[in-house]
């Protein structure tokens, strides 16, 4: 007994090694998308509103947000390789990382739902409610949100075929992401009819419920097909050995690591810059809804891999989007200006978001080739979900130290002083992310001239 999981044969003449001809049928594509669809019914209500509901809804400081912004993010940087070893050692009838979805659907929905309670407490108490409820939370949303990526190294190994199923996703992504958006504030306010604790408290509960039921039927139709009958359960030893000299793994995480620090900084701070910057509330909703247009960018994808390199797409993604924050901070006040440079944004972004998770399994590959490891669990859970949830906390960490710093006072008129840092944070913060992950993008132009040759001998080696 040498501790090797050896697949029947049924499941061999089912699941060929590597299944890289095989398509993944209209059924399947919808469930993968709809796993992401059905995340983001939670997920954006906390990446879009969370600082917000803290700051302005629950009474905690900007500065007090900020530092629970942080310190989630440091229980998610032990949390993150935890998540991803235990997929790499799991397996169960329903596969490595797919009963995770399972598992998981109940837990991270109540968490939520508990996250946006805003109980009656003192100003401490509640400051302190808030940082452990959002540390669950964080856990969880790893736990549940890393799988979905590590599923698209699992049901192909072809990189044409992760693009074109990345791309479903993507597209299920952002139509969750669209229908929060653009009913959150409203819903919340008929909801609450004048007290946003009760408005967010029944929307969440509704949201969460959808997220969970979402789940649990995209868990019952998506399927693991890649097989490697030889490897053995990937220890955190093991998995650590894959990450040995994988630099187009290290230039996925770093770049994907700078677009979250810039996107989840841009969502978090317009809210302020619409509501305090240009006095209008209103254009939260309407900015948040035409975000739809990164469906543009992304269904575009696929086309855009025929003539140009998965880097040169991200690389383009990113420079669109810096072009776009650009535009919307020299607009000033002027809306039409701002509508353009969202616009455009938005496209950027919408491509620049979806490649690395497209480009991950590409990262995995390499690491069992180079080290003889696949090592698909904690490889994407660290390049994906990790990334996201640091990005997220050390955007809202800067964002609440920039505004305090600048003297924001939450539900009051800002000071001249208080607008400067709120621009700082929307704009200055957005551009200098957005444009350090070009160079990563580029940078990995070489090792994707190399998958051919990975993808010939992986096939030989897991037949």
């Amino acid at each position: 007994m040498d501790g090797r999981v050896k697949p029947s044969i049924s499941t061999i003449k089912k699941y060929p090694f590597g299944s890289t001809k095989k398509k993944v049928g209209v059924l399947e594509k919808l469930s993968y998308a709809n796993l992401d669809f059905s995340g983001q019914l939670i997920a954006t209500v906390v990446n879009s509103y969370l600082m917000y509901f803290f700051t302005d809804v629950a009474a905690v400081s900007a500065a007090a947000t900020g530092i629970i912004l942080l310190l989630a993010r440091v229980v998610d940087a032990v949390g993150a390789p935890v998540w991803g070893t235990l997929m790499d050692m799991t397996h169960s009838k329903y596969g490595k990382a797919r009963p995770y979805f399972l598992w998981l659907a109940f837990p991270y929905a109540a968490s939520a739902v508990l996250l946006f309670w805003a109980p009656n407490l003192t100003p401490t108490a509640k400051a302190i409610y808030c940082g452990v409820v959002y540390m669950i939370y964080g856990v969880l949303y790893l736990g549940i949100n890393a799988p979905i990526t590590t599923m698209l190294t699992l049901i192909t190994s072809s990189p044409t075929q992760r693009v074109k199923l990345n791309s479903w996703r993507m597209v299920g992504s952002q139509l969750g992401v669209f229908i929060v958006n653009s009913l959150t504030l409203p819903l919340v306010a008929l909801f609450g009819d004048g007290n946003d604790v009760i408005g967010f408290r029944i929307f969440i509960i509704i949201f969460a419920t959808l997220n969970f039921l979402g789940t649990l039927f995209s868990f019952s139709h998506i399927r693991e097909r890649v097989i490697v009958p030889n490897s053995q359960r990937v220890t955190l030893r093991k998995s650590i050995h894959a990450m040995n000299k994988n630099w187009p793994w290290f230039l996925i995480v770093g770049g994907n690591f700078l677009f979250w620090i810039a996107q989840q900084g841009r969502q978090q701070s317009m809210v302020y810059y619409f509501t305090y910057y240009f006095h209008n509330k209103g254009l939260v909703t309407f900015f948040n809804s035409i975000a739809i247009i990164q469906v543009i960018g992304i269904i575009s994808i696929p086309l855009l891999n025929k003539f140009l390199s998965k880097s040169h797409i991200w690389a383009l993604g990113l420079v669109g989007a810096v072009l776009g924050q650009f535009i919307i901070m020299f607009a000033h006040l002027n809306i039409i200006g701002a509508v353009v440079g969202w616009l455009i944004a938005n496209i950027g972004s919408g491509i620049a978001c979806s490649m690395p998770f497209a480009m991950l399994g590409s990262a995995v590959d390499y690491g069992e080739w180079k080290n003889g490891v696949n090592a698909a669990g904690i490889l994407t859970t660290v390049g994906s979900a990790f990334c996201m949830s640091m990005g997220m906390g050390l955007a809202g960490a800067l964002n609440g130290g920039i505004m305090s710093a600048f003297g924001y006072v939450a539900n009051h008129v800002q000071t001249a002083h208080a607008l400067v840092g709120i621009s700082i944070s929307f704009n200055w913060v957005t551009i200098l992310m957005y444009g350090l992950a070009i160079i990563p993008a580029i940078l990995y132009q070489r090792f994707e001239n190399m998958e051919p040759t990975i993808i010939a001998a992986l096939d030989k080696t897991r037949k």
